[in-house]
């Protein structure tokens, strides 16, 4: 997999995934972070070879070859202690789902649930689109999102959707504890049988004239109440 722009790089080579070869141009290079990539052999390139090699122009003088991204099992993230998952259904834009990622690594979100149907997977657009947060932030991929929201209450976990037409403002609502924040699709929102297996839909309040926010957006609210309630001290 190649992953590409300095942000992803940098954090692909302090995450988990072997870095095995970077191309760089002459600036770029001496970035400091790169006097911490030993083990990486890097290759001075011009920007138009690392471009052809990406296949992105937004490749700000860097890319990397490393090893393919590595889900987590959904259980794994259910059985921690009261943990913070945001869940995604079925959003297919990569731009929006590597803002998500990149919010809940900075909101101290436990991990995040992909379906393996109609949903954008970890990419290297993903990538680039979180700034190398997913690099840090443990993602899985399940069969079925009601099976699994049935699963995480069974585990005692609340499950909140996030709906505009509900009847209840998130700000009413105890975010702490063990919670799955689940957030729907562009423009669709969350399907019926999703909203029906979630214990509560909360929406954001809206004083605008637009009447719905994107999902990225409505993922930074919820996750920075959520984070702001469970860590009042830490705000």
């Amino acid at each position: 997999m190649i992953v590409y722009g300095r942000n992803p790089v940098r954090e692909a080579l302090r995450g988990p995934r072997e870095v095995r070869r970077i191309w760089a141009t002459g600036s770029a290079s001496r970035e400091p972070w790169f006097a911490g990539s030993p083990g990486a052999k890097v290759t001075l390139e011009p920007a138009a070879a690392i471009e052809e090699l990406c296949g992105s122009g937004s490749h700000q003088g860097v890319c990397a070859e490393v090893t393919p991204f590595r889900y987590v099992a959904g259980g794994d993230l259910l059985s921690l202690k009261e943990p913070l998952i945001v869940a995604l259904d079925q959003v297919q834009d990569p731009q929006n789902l590597g803002s998500v990622c990149r919010t809940a690594e900075c909101a101290g979100a436990t991990g995040l649930v992909l379906p393996e149907r109609r949903s954008a997977s970890v990419t290297a657009a993903v990538c680039k689109a979180s700034a190398g947060a997913v690099e840090h932030l443990p993602v899985a991929r399940v069969r079925n999102l009601v099976d699994f929201l049935v699963e995480a209450k069974a585990a005692s976990l609340w499950c909140f959707g996030a709906q505009p037409e509900a009847q209840v403002s998130y700000e009413e609502v105890d975010l702490r504890g063990g919670i799955v924040l689940l957030f729907g699709s562009e423009g669709r929102g969350l399907r019926p049988r999703v909203a029906a297996a979630c214990d509560l839909l909360v929406r954001i309040p809206l004083h605008g004239k637009v009447k719905s926010l994107s999902v990225a957006n409505a993922a930074a609210v919820l996750l920075y109440a959520a984070s702001r309630q469970r860590d009042p001290v830490a705000q």
